[in-house]
């Protein structure tokens, strides 16, 4: 077991301002194992209910009777299995000096637990954990991050070849057995070919037509596909940014699965030397890199975008926060160089600065406010903007 003190410490700040925090996440993402450490170390009384447990699912059969007289800190994990939960929990959180707080879990999207989102209106805040980052494990274990990714029995495995066969695993029970829980009623083989799909489009800009020649649907069907897997928080949107200049702008989204280890196993790569003899490394790299900077900075996903123009200027992440806006370009290279497009983003979105995420070990000036960061030294050289 990984330690995540940054998670645990941001959950206090949530539970001690909001009567209801709802963890949601990925399935295997650590929910449980987080709720079960922030317990242990909260003082005062606590309880859980996991409804997988058909135990625990029988107690809370008439659920008004079983949590109104508790008090201390409820955890209830895999809430979104019994929506009807949530209008119990605004009675509950309503009454004057209630006497406990809850804590709920869930594998999807606040959309997806739209029953939360309208009962628990002004109650509830969501907090959105995310597979192991890269202050988590330590740099020297970057490399095995990337290959395996963040979810911590992938990460955690004894041999690449049990993380793999761990990650596969997960996909099929994924298909199968956990997006129909949430009510998504579309082929696990669909789903299957659309997601592998998009592991080979990984970090390119969505285009539904071609999804949609490809699958024999309309448009509308494949957008369908591709928000069920970001409601189900394993596919990743990066929305474009828009400035007011006369060049013609990309105003679709670029696409990356959410975790690396589960884009490796979708294209079917086991080992390191794998990867690096796969055309789709340089994607792999940029997504990887795009998400442990967003999670060094701290940034909400609403502060996240990537730019591009028709004429071929383009940016892989800018962070636009109050009036703060930060560019990030990644390259898979040990001496990256100034370009036009990037003196060209520097200008037109009128950064405060720019960084070049290279695979190098120095981080070193490129020209007035850009300059390239060792992806070694991400830690160190880049600091979060809320401190």
């Amino acid at each position: 077991m990984i330690d995540r003190p940054r998670e645990i410490k941001t959950l206090r700040g949530l539970i001690s301002r909001n009567p209801v925090v709802g963890i949601i996440g990925a399935r295997q993402v650590g929910k449980t194992t987080l709720a079960r450490s922030f317990m242990a170390q909260m003082r005062g009384l606590a309880h859980y209910f996991d409804l997988e447990n058909p135990e625990d699912e029988a107690r809370l059969g008439d659920p008004m009777l079983a949590l109104k007289g508790l008090k201390g800190i409820v955890v209830i994990d895999e809430i979104q299995r019994i929506p009807g939960l949530f209008p119990v929990l605004r009675v509950l959180v309503d009454r004057p000096r209630p006497a406990a707080r809850f804590l709920v879990l869930g594998s999807a999207s606040p959309e997806l637990l739209r029953q939360g989102s309208e009962t628990l209106a002004g109650r509830i805040i969501y907090h959105e954990l995310k597979s192991l980052a890269l202050d988590e494990v330590g740099v020297i274990h970057q490399a095995r991050l990337w290959l395996r990714g963040g979810f911590p029995r992938a990460y955690l495995a004894r041999t690449t070849a049990a993380s793999d066969e761990w990650r596969r695993g997960f996909i099929r029970t994924f298909l199968e057995r956990d997006l129909p829980q949430l009510g998504i009623n579309i082929r696990a083989t669909t789903l299957r070919r659309f997601w592998t799909m998009l592991a080979h489009y990984h970090g390119q800009i969505w285009n539904s037509s071609e999804f949609a020649r490809s699958f024999g649907v309309a448009d509308t069907t494949v957008r369908n596909y591709l928000d069920t897997l970001t409601s189900a928080l394993v596919v990743t949107q990066l929305q474009p940014w828009h400035e007011n200049i006369s060049k013609r702008q990309v105003k679709s989204p670029k696409i990356y699965l959410t975790d690396s280890g589960i884009l490796h196993a979708l294209l079917n790569i086991t080992r390191m030397r794998d990867l690096e003899n796969h055309p789709k490394l340089g994607a792999s790299w940029e997504g990887f890199v795009i998400n442990q900077v967003i999670r060094q900075l701290g940034a909400r996903s609403e502060e996240c975008y990537f730019w591009g123009t028709h004429a071929g200027s383009e940016l892989d992440l800018i962070i636009v926060s109050g009036r703060w806006r930060l560019g990030f370009e990644v390259k898979r290279s040990s001496s990256p160089r100034l370009t036009p497009s990037m003196r060209n983003a520097l200008k037109d979105l009128k950064l405060r600065s720019l960084d070049v995420i290279h695979a190098g070990e120095q981080t070193f000036g490129l020209a007035e406010r850009i300059r390239a960061v060792a992806f070694s030294r991400l830690l160190k050289d880049i600091k979060p903007i809320r401190q």
